[in-house]
């Protein structure tokens, strides 16, 4: 008996928050990953490909491809990470029983005599119907659906598919894998007697940000598929609930729909700007050109010994908040240890960041960058005199600390972090820039402009539109001879997002 266990696992149709809970923690726990060509590379753990943990294994299979790994290499490939003692997390789209051969490799473990899980998925047969705003069943019009694998063709001498059956059976039929047999199986369904005037989608890329729909009859599905260059991989619905699209689509209705948006927010900070423009409609693409980078931190401990000489407290960013409060716990202190100070933040995602560890801000300005927040300080009576404790980045620029040193203030500037610039995935931007599909490109820094710049090259930054997060980050574009297309109204990443979408 092995100690390893092999884990069939559905990655779903294609949006990464359609894998089920059970599926994401098995991929998150896995000692290797062995995943399909339909898989969304999102659902892979970040930077699993350079590090190596897990491992990660491609084996995806496409038709008539001579190089595709066989389904008993596959086979054997399991069964073989699993007698090295490893998790093996069998990643399939969809789900792995529905047309998806997981049956045959969980023989394979039982044969093997290896511990093995299945761990069903969403089928992309109900998912990108559903995305298409297409129910597979509907009370009055249809009671029944069946999933049918596209890829036995009917004109063949013998078929395990009863096509006259299904043409005269009133079921929601679903089709997967089928563009290449379409042709052959419209003609074996209207011979078998279903009406030339039955409606038919045939979806591609179901669930993804780059669905494409297209709606027919089943006489003019193919042609209408043809004229719209769809191509693999396809899910084909054939029934009367197809009419329902008309009142129920949803997805593509979504106000960024379709469009290919670039994130350049460090890995660390992209997350929450990435899942907005993706809940949107968006197909976001990360490319981050900076990366947080930790400085020596000896001289904020420094300042930790005699906090209390400090009247003021400042942040200007959600990074100075987070790696502060990381320096404080490491030298034994706690939020007690503000307890004398004021606190200012530069704009509502610092004090944000504040508030969850307990800290109200005193001053925050109505414009969310240093200069607001010199002027709102400037109102007070209590900053000329005082000493002030500024948290910042290494190269920010030196406008709150000058200011605040002309209004008769002590500032002690200390930085914490750097922006380094880091560019990962700048080969990939660089292809879809050079194919046309990249219709934005967001940033939220001037470093940010700056590190893209040397990523991509100055050429092909300055033929891309973008969306500032403001005015500083936007003299950086202009700078640069990028073209600020959109600039937020308040600096905020919300702010962004609301701006984007005013625009379309």
């Amino acid at each position: 008996m092995s100690a390893g266990k092999v884990f069939l696992v559905g990655a779903g149709p294609g949006d990464p928050g359609l894998i089920t809970v059970r599926g994401k923690n098995l991929v998150e726990s896995a000692d290797a990953i062995v995943y399909d060509a339909l898989v969304n590379p999102a659902i892979i753990p970040p930077h699993a490909k350079e590090t190596g943990i897990p491992e990660l294994y491609f084996v995806g299979k496409r038709g008539g491809d001579a190089k595709s790994v066989s389904q008993e290499e596959i086979n054997l490939l399991i069964v073989q990470l699993a007698r090295a003692g490893k998790r093996v997390v069998r990643l399939k789209g969809g789900d792995p029983l529905v047309f998806g051969r997981g049956s045959e490799e969980a023989q394979a473990c039982n044969d093997a005599i290896i511990d093995f899980e299945i761990v069903p998925g969403v089928t992309a047969g109900i998912a990108a119907a559903a995305y298409a705003g297409i129910p597979v069943t509907h009370r009055g019009l249809s009671s029944s659906v069946t999933f049918v694998t596209g890829s036995e063709d009917p004109a063949k001498a013998t078929t395990q598919t009863n096509w006259n059956a299904l043409a005269q059976s009133g079921s929601t039929i679903v089709l997967y894998m089928g563009m290449k047999t379409l042709p052959s199986i419209v003609s074996a369904l209207i011979a078998g007697g279903m009406s030339k005037d039955i409606p038919a989608a045939a979806i591609q890329w179901g669930t993804r940000a780059k669905q494409k729909t297209v709606v027919a009859t089943l006489e003019t599905i193919v042609e209408k598929a043809t004229e719209q260059s769809l191509s693999a991989p396809v899910i084909t619905v054939i029934g009367w609930s197809v009419v329902l699209r008309d009142e129920i689509a949803w997805f593509e209705k979504r106000p960024l729909f379709g469009k290919r948006i670039v994130v350049t927010r460090a890995t660390q900070q992209a997350s929450s700007l990435s899942e907005k423009l993706s809940e949107l409609g968006a197909e976001v693409i990360e490319m981050p050109a900076t990366r947080i980078d930790r400085v020596d931190g000896s001289p904020l401990h420094e300042s930790f010994e005699s906090l209390s000489k400090y009247l003021w407290l400042l942040f200007t960013s959600r990074n100075g908040v987070e790696l502060f409060w990381e320096n404080l716990f490491s030298s034994g202190r706690d939020a007690r240890s503000l307890s004398g100070l004021k606190i200012g933040a530069v704009g509502p995602a610092t004090a944000a960041a504040l508030l969850e560890r307990g800290i109200t801000v005193d001053v925050i300005p109505e414009r969310f960058v240093a200069e607001g927040l010199l002027a709102k300080l400037s109102e007070r009576d209590d900053v000329t005199g005082s000493r002030v404790l500024y948290v910042t980045a290494e190269g920010a620029r030196d406008v709150l600390p000058d200011g605040l040193r002309e209004l008769g203030a002590a500032v002690d500037a200390i930085a914490i972090y750097r922006s380094t610039p880091d560019g990962s995935g700048s080969a990939k931007l660089v292809q879809r820039i050079n194919a046309g599909e990249v219709d934005l490109v967001t940033f939220t820094s001037g470093s940010g402009v700056r590190a893209f710049v040397e990523a991509v090259g100055a050429e092909l930054a300055q033929g891309l539109r973008a969306a500032s997060i403001g005015p500083q980050t936007s003299e950086a574009l202009k700078d640069a001879g990028i073209e600020v297309a959109i600039e937020a109204k308040e600096s905020t990443i919300e702010g962004l997002v609301d701006a984007i979408v005013d625009a379309q």
